[in-house]
């Protein structure tokens, strides 16, 4: 039954502030178990501060309304005694003293607000003061150039977007807030194949780091990969592997970002990105090698997607493109825009798709074999880029290549 749809009865919320504090309370005795005993409050203690909160709401509610206030500021008392008592025992840190501080609010809100914004606090506190090794474990782990590149980006766009206009400009409709707000949408997506890639990828092999890396750049896995293939031949067979792989996830990552940008286009266009996703995992199937040997994996060769400079760039390539496809429109018709597609398909080709698709639906026809061609024409482009780079497997490239490309004839036609 949802949170909401329950009667929230005074004697119901009373029994979640105790709920609530018994389960910080068990978290701080276990700690405490650690710590042989020296941490503030313990499982008897947060339920009753728990409960105190709640008494405090109640005389609030019913007009004592400085209750609440004094309430809050006896229970910051006790933890300031505490915490100065823990520093002349040489001890620091004030988790446990502003927990009880959490808990006294959680307790009062258990009463005078909507219950999820008490259960939020109280579960949420719990499992940040449960997971204190792991938050710290992964921390020491952070690559800090990487961290302070996404803390820029997200600076500026909490900065940007709210300052954007959100209006159309010139005859081909550049919106400058909807630009940035594909911009964000691409790189947020780019970023958790990237995080996962560089957490998961090289210690559980090439082909899981074509999986992840393709959901940040297919491109610059097939690169990557090659250049791994090159320095170790060994592992040309794996790094192939992972090249079709990150290819397969490329048609899957379109489909979401179209499907978040437009998704008028999806109904025609699932099918054959499905379609095509699955020839690409055939085509890898049997490649890999059974070498153990793991050198440099993708990671290394994929960019933070959150760092300015590759946004810029996206949204540089994003506005030129759209023009690009305008005047083409205009100049030469509808097979200029085929044969635009079938250009920009050697480098990233997601600023060209996400570009025809911003555009509204008015020109499906055009737009659904000008989004398979340039597939095609990336696809063709990363057997290039692996096989030029990857000797040992280039006639395994070429054929698998060959393959996956020419299956993408026939899905512009249909």
């Amino acid at each position: 039954m949802p949170v909401n749809s329950l009667q929230w009865t005074p004697e119901l919320r009373f029994l979640l502030a105790l709920v609530l504090g018994f389960l910080v309370g068990l978290e701080r005795e276990s700690t405490k178990v650690d710590h042989q005993g020296r941490v503030f409050a313990g499982v008897r203690t947060y339920p009753i501060i728990s409960m105190y909160g709640f008494g405090c709401a109640w005389l609030y509610r019913i007009g004592v309304t400085f209750m609440l206030p004094v309430g809050l500021l006896s229970i910051a008392g006790l933890a300031a005694i505490a915490y100065v008592a823990k520093i002349r025992g040489g001890r620091f840190g004030s988790t446990s003293e502003v927990t009880a501080l959490l808990t006294f609010i959680t307790g009062a809100m258990a009463l005078l607000v909507d219950v999820w914004i008490a259960l939020a606090l109280g579960v949420v506190n719990t499992i940040l003061l449960s997971e204190k090794a792991e938050l710290e474990s992964y921390v020491e782990r952070l690559n800090r150039v990487e961290f302070l590149a996404m803390v820029k980006f997200l600076l500026v766009t909490v900065i940007i977007l709210p300052i954007l206009p959100n209006q159309e400009y010139t005859e081909f409709k550049l919106n400058p807030n909807r630009i940035w707000q594909i911009v964000i949408l691409v790189s947020s997506v780019g970023f958790v194949g990237y995080f996962l890639s560089k957490k998961y990828g090289a210690r559980l092999g090439l082909w899981l780091s074509g999986l992840l890396g393709g959901i940040v750049s297919s491109t610059a896995v097939a690169i990557a990969c090659g250049r791994t293939a090159r320095r170790t031949p060994e592992q040309s067979g794996n790094a192939l592997q992972a090249t079709i792989i990150a290819g397969s996830v490329m048609y899957i990552r379109i489909l979401v970002l179209i499907w978040a940008i437009n998704p008028g286009y999806v109904p025609l266009l699932w099918w054959r990105c499905a379609l095509l996703t699955m020839i690409g995992v055939l085509l890898s199937i049997g490649k890999g090698s059974s070498t153990t040997a793991q050198e440099e994996a993708v990671p290394p060769g994929l960019q933070n997607p959150f760092e300015l400079r590759p946004a810029i760039v996206f949204a540089i390539l994003f506005m030129f493109l759209t023009v690009a496809i305008g005047l083409v429109k205009r100049t030469v018709g509808e097979s200029g825009v085929l044969a635009l597609s079938a250009v920009v398909g050697v480098a990233d080709i997601d600023p060209f798709i996400l570009s025809l698709v911003s555009g509204g639906e008015s020109g499906m026809q055009l737009v659904m074999p000008a989004i398979i061609v340039a597939m095609m024409s990336n696809t063709v482009a990363k057997g290039i880029y692996f096989g030029v780079l990857a000797p040992a497997v280039r006639k395994e490239t070429a054929w698998r290549f060959g393959v996956w490309s020419i299956a993408h004839v026939p899905l512009v036609f249909l």
